[in-house]
């Protein structure tokens, strides 16, 4: 009998649990009256004739191991921080080489601690974090090797306008620089 009411006690502290959890995250998730330890942000571009948006809340270093520690190596990141980072484009681009359709996507890094780190487009344009985030929705993927750059505090997205069909666009953070390039469809001269 004791051992019948002990499980129930552990049962009953778990959902408590759980339950907590829940709200707290849905707090978090949707409470537009906080003032956010990230705040949101949001950057556009025109290149040729394409106008992008990105928009993507800025944490801050803080004091703090960014690579491998706060961001761990190998696994998903939001590329920001609370919702994920989500690019608008107005027309069909290429991101280094790859075809991607006009429309909104969310966009995830996976750091790697040696080599190449993998960026992806996601098809789910609107979502928490990386909590939500599936594989299966992924538009493309592809490897780009981190720069080291000034240290940056809060988290930011530049754009290097290079011409009328390109530009590169670096996630820039603590000290490194993540940058790939974006090409548009010439203007049509009349």
């Amino acid at each position: 009998m004791l051992k019948r009411h002990y499980s129930n006690g552990i049962i009953i502290v778990l959902i408590v649990i759980a339950c907590s959890f829940n709200y707290t995250y849905s707090q978090q998730k949707y409470n537009a009256n906080q003032i956010r330890v990230s705040p949101k942000a949001g950057v556009m571009q025109v290149v040729g004739l394409t106008k992008i948006n990105i928009s993507y809340s800025r944490p801050g270093v803080k004091g703090r191991v960014i690579w491998g520690k706060l961001v761990p190596y190998n696994i998903v990141w939001r590329a920001g921080a609370d919702e994920a980072t989500k690019f608008t484009f107005s027309t069909d681009v290429k991101i280094n080489g790859k075809k991607l359709k006009a429309g909104s996507y969310s966009f995830f890094i996976i750091p790697s601690k040696n080599g190449e780190w993998t960026l992806i487009f996601n098809k789910v344009a609107d979502q928490w974090g990386a909590f939500e985030y599936n594989i299966a929705e992924d538009v493309f993927r592809f490897k780009v090797k981190p720069e080291k750059g000034n240290f940056v505090e809060w988290l930011e997205y530049t754009f290097t306008r290079t011409s009328n069909t390109s530009a590169i666009i670096k996630l820039e953070w603590d000290k490194l620089k993540i940058p790939f390039t974006v090409k548009v469809e010439a203007p049509k001269q009349k």
